[in-house]
């Protein structure tokens, strides 16, 4: 029997430089980074990040088969390497939608695979909602389609709080639960109050949630160790754009990505899903697989919310060389700087 490596970085392809980036103007006073790494002739293909606010890291770009896949990563609007770090003027998800195609016509890309997971599946699939005609296909990990179900699980005490009471009062220790309806809300409000202490306090809890649900999932992995990011102001600036998305239902419509699944049917895809998952429970990919015509659904036993595991960075890899397999192979081209 096969026995999977301990660390997901040991199925991935190797760390790789990239060959080009830059900041696009894309209105608003936002500048969005974007760097390109693997084949320039290769199948394009756009790594969609998280958070929202998380950006892009160097192990993104693993995901992809340099010597096949013309490789783009971006950091989203105040994200990451972006600029005006952690701005919310004209910051949502309907923008967000336009900068991806705004790079893409900057890159002059005919049409490409998008790869995301968790918030960067949802907007994956707003995108390719909006401009199905420019996927190629969709690789999609832990799905969140941003209905009021899924927002409840994550942010009321009836929902993931009740199996992890201890973070959920660490999330919400500012807040006075019994009486607040609008926790994201809250949160938001006081990650602007003005008090540095008190911002970069809730601003902690606020990236420790997700990550102390994580690691509730599969007890025994070992996670890889997570930066500290308040310190130089990038768990502020993170918390403020998740917060802001969330306490505004990620600003799409109730059910909007399941409604305008038909939207899809020229696109194929393939969705991940972790049975251990506590962020984003399988319910919202079953619910969109039954809608979307040429979607596969895989389910991982073993897997929970996050790319690391390595069951899911398995599959992940599996999928985007199911996709790949078509695409050009020119030996000797530079895969670096």
């Amino acid at each position: 029997m096969n026995t999977l490596p301990t660390h997901a970085w040991q199925l991935m392809y190797p760390p790789l430089q990239s060959h080009a980036h830059g900041w696009l103007e894309v209105g608003d006073g936002h500048q969005v980074f974007w760097e390109e790494c693997g084949n320039p002739l290769g199948s394009p293909a756009l790594f969609v990040h998280g958070g929202p606010g998380a950006g892009c890291t160097a192990n993104d770009r693993r995901w992809f088969d340099p010597c096949r896949y013309r490789i783009v990563l971006f950091d989203q609007r105040g994200a990451g390497r972006s600029l005006p770090s952690g701005r919310l003027v004209a910051n949502d998800t309907a923008h967000l939608v336009r900068d991806i195609e705004t790079l893409r016509r900057h890159l002059q890309i005919e049409r490409w695979l998008l790869l995301g997971g968790s918030w960067g599946a949802t907007l994956a699939l707003a995108y390719a909602q909006r401009h199905a005609e420019r996927v190629q296909a969709l690789v999609l990990r832990g799905v969140f389609t941003a209905t009021a179900h899924e927002l409840n699980w994550l942010y009321t005490a009836q929902g993931a709080a009740t199996l992890q009471p201890e973070a959920w009062q660490r999330l919400t220790r500012s807040v006075a639960v019994s009486q607040c309806t609008d926790v994201p809300g809250a949160l938001a409000a006081q990650l602007h109050c003005g008090d540095a202490t008190v911002e970069h306090a809730v601003a902690r809890a606020w990236l420790q949630w997700e990550q102390d649900l994580m690691e509730s999932e599969v007890p025994n992995l070992q996670w890889p160790a997570q930066r500290n990011l308040t310190d130089d102001g990038a768990g502020l600036a993170m918390a403020r754009i998740g917060a802001h998305f969330a306490s505004h239902s990620f600003f799409l419509e109730e059910g909007q990505l399941l409604l305008q699944a038909a939207r899809l049917r020229t696109v194929p895809g393939i969705m991940l899903q972790g049975e251990r998952d506590r962020i984003t429970p399988p319910g919202a990919a079953t619910a969109l697989q039954r809608v979307w015509p040429h979607s596969q659904l895989q389910r991982i036993e073993a897997a929970g919310h996050a790319s690391s595991h390595p069951a899911m960075a398995e599959q992940l890899i599996a999928a985007t060389d199911h996709f790949g397999a078509a695409a050009i192979y020119s030996p000797g081209l530079p895969l670096s700087a």
